[in-house]
């Protein structure tokens, strides 16, 4: 009940797992050249050395449910960010594209970047393990941190702060 198709076809999953594979593809690479033009990757999503010294105080905070709304990411949530975009992302269309054999021929290096078509098997299993935990984590954030607000922001751009803390 939970498959698409929902009936058990093997071949018409594969279709649409592959479709969907370079609709991700097409979409990533769409934002990474706007992000690299308009400067968002370095300005927000790349995490500095402020930010990793903010870390164990965001990862503390977070665990507490304390929240503090910025106009800009936090250190936990760039690094997370930077983590599923520039890794985790680019790590599960290669080996997905390992794994096909007509890019097999193309580029037998690739496969053997990863130890062999069961390996890129396993890595593209456990990099979908962790991107559905990260998006399940994610909107479980977004409930917790308050929807209306989140949700505002997605949509219109206006998006309520808290004071910043002058001392």
């Amino acid at each position: 009940s939970m498959t698409i198709p929902s009936y058990q076809d093997l071949a018409t999953g594969r279709v649409v797992h592959f479709f969907f594979g370079w609709l991700l593809v097409v979409t990533m690479f769409v934002w990474f050249v706007a992000s690299l033009i308009n400067g968002h990757l370095r300005r927000d999503i790349v995490p500095r050395g402020a930010d990793i010294k903010a870390l164990p105080g965001e990862v503390v905070d977070h665990a507490r449910f304390r929240f503090v709304h910025t106009r800009h990411y936090n250190a936990l949530q760039k690094l997370s960010y930077g983590v599923v975009l520039l890794i985790l992302f680019p790590l599960i269309v290669l080996t997905g594209l390992a794994m096909s054999p007509g890019i097999n021929s193309a580029w037998p290096w690739l496969i053997e970047i990863f130890g062999g078509r069961q390996t890129a098997r396993t890595i593209h299993f456990g990099v979908m393990v962790l991107l559905v935990s990260f998006f399940v984590i994610h909107i479980l954030m977004v409930l917790l941190a308050g929807p209306i607000n989140t949700m505002r922001s997605m949509i219109t751009g206006w998006y309520r702060v808290d004071a910043e803390d002058k001392s």
